[in-house]
């Protein structure tokens, strides 16, 4: 069985100013995640499954999937505010506004996912090689196996001159994943790297390897997962900030001994649409890679 895309594409987009999922970046109007979506389909993917909020649907139909579902097995699933969710928990995050994180986002998709799967963020370029790698892995593993799989990324491919990052910062031990802490705050200060945890600034060398939600799983891992969501919304239904985030799970994962993560890397330098001054960035280095013939002109039959 084929490997599913899995995309996390629910965001807010509060750094972006705007819906960074859908914006155009492409010489026809493509997204960033059309480049992704197709990359994976070269990689040995049979279907992609994009977890959206309820309001863009009209516009995210428009711009990326009515294309996309045209030439590859495509579909789409909702998070909202009260998904997962129980009366008394909806009821006591009334005034959240702030979405659940990307736990939350994956665990409203698992009713779809049937294979084993990658993840990955909507507005990340990850690189081909990236995918195929996972293609490759997920394509050898059964769906019960609870060896996964994440390909890690140098800190300093992946910062951004516009602002500060969220990354998770990994340690490596023997080609396996021994932990991963997400820095939610890596900036630079003038030519240094630096990463501020509640208030306590430390100094990184940029040869980190780091996660950027590139993960490869097996659908085995939503018994872990759903057991690391309902901790933590027993602990956060009424908290406006809290977020269950991947990253964490993952490390908590590993550490309780339910499954572990084979670690590859990627050497590829990110870019992505995390401030509004990434998006010219982002079109010119697709223009690049179009002018090497790295991606068609057109990517999609219409």
């Amino acid at each position: 069985m084929k490997p599913t895309l899995v995309v996390l594409a629910a965001g807010m987009g509060s750094r972006y100013g705007g819906v960074k999922q859908i914006d155009s970046v492409g010489l026809h109007d493509e997204c960033l995640l059309d480049f992704a979506t197709y990359d994976a389909k070269l990689s040995g993917f049979g279907s992609v499954v994009y977890i959206i909020r309820k309001d863009i649907e009209k516009d995210f139909r428009e711009r990326l999937f009515d294309r996309v579902a045209k030439n590859f097995d495509a579909q789409y699933v909702f998070q909202s505010h009260e998904s997962l969710l129980t009366q008394e928990q909806i009821a006591a995050s009334a005034a959240r506004a702030k979405p659940w994180g990307t736990i939350h986002a994956l665990l409203c998709a698992e009713k779809v996912i049937q294979a084993p799967f990658a993840v990955i963020n909507a507005d990340d370029y990850y690189g081909r090689d990236a995918f195929k790698t996972l293609g490759a892995y997920l394509s050898a593993v059964t769906s019960e196996s609870t060896e996964h799989a994440m390909v890690g990324y140098v800190l300093e491919n992946t910062m951004s001159k516009s602002g500060s990052v969220s990354r998770g910062v990994c340690t490596v031990r023997d080609g396996m994943l021994a932990s991963i802490v997400e820095n939610l705050k890596i900036s630079y200060e003038g030519d240094s790297i630096v990463s501020e945890i509640d208030g306590d600034k430390k100094q990184l060398t940029g040869k980190e390897w780091v996660s950027m939600n590139c993960f490869g799983f097996t659908p085995a891992v939503f018994t872990p997962f759903n057991a690391f969501w309902e901790h933590f919304i027993a602990n956060n239904a009424a908290s406006e900030k809290a977020e269950a985030l991947l990253p964490n799970a993952v490390d908590v994962l590993i550490h309780s001994g339910k499954g572990s993560m084979k670690f590859f890397t990627s050497t590829e330098n990110w870019f992505g649409m995390t401030y509004p001054e990434d998006r010219k960035i982002v079109k010119e280095e697709i223009a690049k890679k179009i002018v090497e013939q790295y991606y068609p002109q057109m990517l999609w039959e219409k």
